[in-house]
């Protein structure tokens, strides 16, 4: 049964318990934590924890993706941040320690080819099995869609374009880690029990727009009736009801969990995922979500990725201890 509490919405910076260094769960202290909690203030919810059922059987989800078998979890209580990181708020933490990304040191990461102009486009390689994917010199995550591109205007849209090792990293940062799997689930879910979205089964309730996604005819043609073609600001649609913002579409969130689909070793209490792994798990969708092909913006979806890779749709939101 789900919890049935509510979450709890405050302004918090910094604190509680940091996370190791590869980005798992709570372990020694962290020297840049004190600092952390004087310099990053963003909301946060309380989540009191508790029993829910995670995962779908869902006959439009992906088998193959592991997204089954429904299973009771619990979780104890803990704190989440309420929105994806910022541009504006990792900003804050590149100017605080120095911070140099893995698509800095790259010199390239991924960018959808519709954002590109002809020229960068015809001399930037493509993904063969997504060929919607160049590669693009020089594009991070202060100019997302490469030479040329800047974050005028976009202070508050998710930061994109960070590795998984990169968003650990501000999530130490920030006295808190990346989310188990589990917990994102149990977040994103909002107090409602099997869902097939965050804010419950139909996609457009009442003909309204929950989440931003692709609209139109993939890849090809983007009608943006939502309002937007690319990311968009972390609170443009609802929240759910937990009080989180963005929980579906707008962009992909890296989570602690290495990939697997295999969930019956794992405990029912506070499940953390394979031991080790190849690819670390995405949840949530992404704005170039569409039903065509990837309708990953249901709350128990879930997809892998490289954690040396990044894209101009793949952010992050940080968890804390509870208190």
């Amino acid at each position: 049964m789900p919890s049935s509490g509510t979450g709890t919405v405050y302004a918090a910076a910094g604190g509680g318990g940091p996370a190791d260094a590869d980005g798992g769960l709570p372990g020694a202290s962290h020297p840049a934590a004190t600092h952390a909690a004087a310099t990053h203030a963003v909301a946060r919810v309380e989540l009191p924890g508790g029993r829910f059922l995670m995962g779908t059987e869902d006959t439009d989800g992906f088998p193959a993706d592991g997204e089954g078998p429904v299973r009771e979890v619990e979780l104890g209580p803990f704190a989440i941040d309420a929105t994806p990181v910022t541009n504006a708020a990792f900003a804050r933490f590149v100017e605080d320690t120095g911070y140099v990304t893995e698509s800095q040191r790259f010199g390239w990461s991924f960018v959808f080819a519709g954002f590109l102009g002809r020229e960068l486009r015809r001399i930037s390689p493509r993904t063969p099995e997504a060929p919607w994917w160049c590669g693009v010199q020089d594009a991070w995550w202060r100019q997302p869609e490469g030479p040329g591109s800047e974050l005028t205007d976009r202070a508050d849209h998710p930061v994109v374009q960070l590795s998984w090792a990169d968003a650990a990293a501000y999530s130490r940062w920030a006295g808190g880690r990346l989310p188990t799997e589990a917990e994102w689930e149990y977040a994103a879910r909002g107090g409602l029990s099997q869902a097939r979205y965050a804010w419950g089964d139909e996609l457009t309730p009442g003909g309204q727009h929950m989440c931003n996604i692709w609209q139109g005819a993939f890849p090809v043609r983007n009608t943006a009736d939502d309002g937007y073609r690319g990311t968009c600001p972390v609170r443009a649609f609802p929240a759910n009801g937990y009080g989180l913002y963005s929980m579906a579409g707008n962009t992909w969130e890296w989570v602690a969990d290495y990939w697997g689909i295999e969930h019956g070793a794992q405990p029912a209490r506070n499940p953390t995922g394979p031991a080790t792994g190849a690819a670390r798990v995405m949840r949530g969708g992404s704005y170039l979500c569409h039903d065509s092909y990837c309708n990953r913006y249901r709350v128990a979806a879930r997809t892998q990725n490289e954690p040396d890779s990044a894209a101009g749709n793949l952010g992050f939101r940080c968890v804390y201890p509870a208190g």
